[in-house]
């Protein structure tokens, strides 16, 4: 049954986040994320659009907010190691526990994990050519969405963008992800947060309506396909 959806339940919290969460749930959950951000997660259109033509000019620097297990990290990463070019990836959690077990499941090397606040890293003097978030901004509290937005922003360098991505809330997306992840609930699914907290994911986030309402009036805020909402804003300048 597909509950109400009029209203942000922006009170609800998803099981993963608990101090006392199950560890071996989530590992399992970090593990189970690639699987499902390889299906509802735009990562390939962000690489396109807005990452490998800054790679073009010269070495980029990325940096992935809420990064969970790292598994886009490491994809973007291996990415722009196969099409030959030079970049750092970062990826930033506020959650310790997401960032070791990212680190203990990367083998590669060519992620850079922290444990962190984006003010800190501006007050490190970082600078990124693409910041991006997937699936964080319902996580955001009301009153921090606007801080956190400009946060972002101010780590891009020239000519750089920050580019947010969610779950667009509705009747269908819920539905959608309730039916496709049924079947999988006591196999692939189980012992994870995935199925619970992504239900809860959704009365969570925003509808492109809502986000356009609270961002800056120079972010854009676009829907994407399939109940997905982006928030993007760029940098002026070029890189030298």
């Amino acid at each position: 049954m597909v509950p109400d959806l009029s209203v942000r339940a922006s009170e609800a919290r998803e099981l993963m986040d608990a101090p006392d969460a199950s560890a071996p749930m989530l590992g399992r959950t970090y593990e189970r994320f690639a699987l499902v951000n390889a299906v509802v997660s735009p990562w390939r259109g962000l690489y396109r659009r807005d990452i490998r033509p800054r790679a073009r000019r010269g070495p980029v620097r990325l940096l992935d907010i809420g990064a969970g297990g790292g598994d886009q990290a490491r994809a973007l990463a291996r990415r722009l190691h196969r099409d030959g070019f030079s970049a750092q990836v970062w990826a930033l959690d506020a959650d310790e526990r997401a960032v070791r077990w990212a680190q203990a499941h990367d083998a590669t090397g060519e992620v850079r994990y922290r444990t962190g606040s984006l003010q800190e890293l501006a007050e490190a003097g970082e600078f990124f050519d693409v910041v991006y978030s997937n699936h964080v901004l319902h996580h955001v509290a009301d009153a921090a969405l606007l801080p956190f937005l400009e946060e972002s922003r101010r780590l891009l360098a020239p000519g750089g963008v920050v580019v947010h991505h969610d779950i667009a809330r509705g009747r269908g997306a819920y539905a959608l992800f309730a039916a496709a992840t049924w079947p999988f609930r006591t196999t692939v699914l189980a012992g994870s947060y995935i199925r619970e907290d992504g239900l809860t994911s959704i009365r969570r986030s925003y509808t492109v309506a809502e986000l356009k309402a609270r961002v800056p009036a120079d972010w854009e805020v676009r829907a994407r396909m399939p109940a997905r909402v982006e928030a993007r804003a760029e940098a002026p300048g070029a890189r030298a």
